[in-house]
């Protein structure tokens, strides 16, 4: 008896993801392809000393971190005694995680209580935090592509909002991209899960670089177009691309599970 084959995902997201989203699409029965269509890289801009400081001295009063990233990208910064004073004034603060893996990441390094809005977006947090803030500061730690929904909705409410970015996120060139947008092309993908707009961006500017701006839409108009998040949806509806997956969940997990069923 022959083996089924198995659907065949593309997954784009950052090399650091690799080998937990392989193991995931295999196990929802996925055969995966893996080929990143962001770089993440540290960076530090002139925000960033007065965000450790406002903490460490107990001046700040929530500290949003929007994915676990924030939290790796903060903490490869300081010395070992920075870290040490900065995750103790940490406990002390009041900690927003945005999405369950961000919740993990700050687990690990010992905050146990830290709040995770219902609905993971921007306009969920606002939501979630305006009856509370006014007066009150925050310190965002995230990346230099984070929507300004966030900041705006929060000084809304009343709140003084400091942002430092700790890293940014590029398109990767070469020949692993460019062979994905082909294998594309010529149909031997049955699903894409998108987790961010800057993948949607990427994946899209490959395929125009190869002239195949529009042939891209079609071909994935046949496969499962999976997204996660609203902001991520959207982009892809900018683009002229329908998903036929938004789960419900944040989650790389979610996304994966919902493609599954949908196929």
């Amino acid at each position: 008896m022959t083996e089924e084959k198995r659907p065949v995902l593309a997954i784009m997201r950052p090399e650091s993801y690799r080998e937990k989203s392989e193991a995931l699409a295999r196990e929802y029965g996925f055969e995966p392809f893996y080929v990143p269509m962001i770089k993440l890289e540290g960076m530090k801009d002139e925000g960033f000393e007065p965000f450790i400081q406002r903490v460490i001295d107990g001046t700040s009063d929530y500290v949003v971190f929007t994915s676990a990233n924030g939290i790796t990208f903060t903490l490869d910064k300081l010395t070992e005694t920075e870290k040490e004073k900065f995750i103790t004034a940490l406990k002390k603060t009041r900690v927003i995680a945005i999405g369950p893996n961000t919740e993990k990441e700050l687990e690990k390094i010992g905050i146990e209580d830290s709040f995770l809005p219902e609905d993971y977006s921007s306009e969920g947090i606002v939501e979630a935090l305006c009856p509370e803030v006014k007066g009150k500061t925050f310190d965002l730690a995230r990346s230099a592509f984070g929507a300004k929904v966030l900041i705006e909705g929060l000084e809304k409410c009343g709140a003084t909002v400091y942002e430092t970015h700790v890293y940014t996120l590029n398109i990767p060139e070469g020949a692993a991209q460019k062979e994905l947008i082909e294998r594309a092309l010529s149909g031997e993908m049955d699903a894409f899960a998108f987790t961010s707009s800057m993948m949607v961006k990427g994946f899209m500017k490959h395929a125009e670089k190869l002239g195949a701006g529009e042939t891209i839409k079609e071909t994935l108009g046949k496969a499962v177009v999976g997204a996660i998040g609203t902001p991520t949806g959207n982009t892809l509806k900018k683009q002229g691309i329908n998903a036929d997956v938004i789960p419900d969940e944040f989650t790389f997990e979610a996304l994966i599970k919902a493609m599954k069923k949908e196929l």
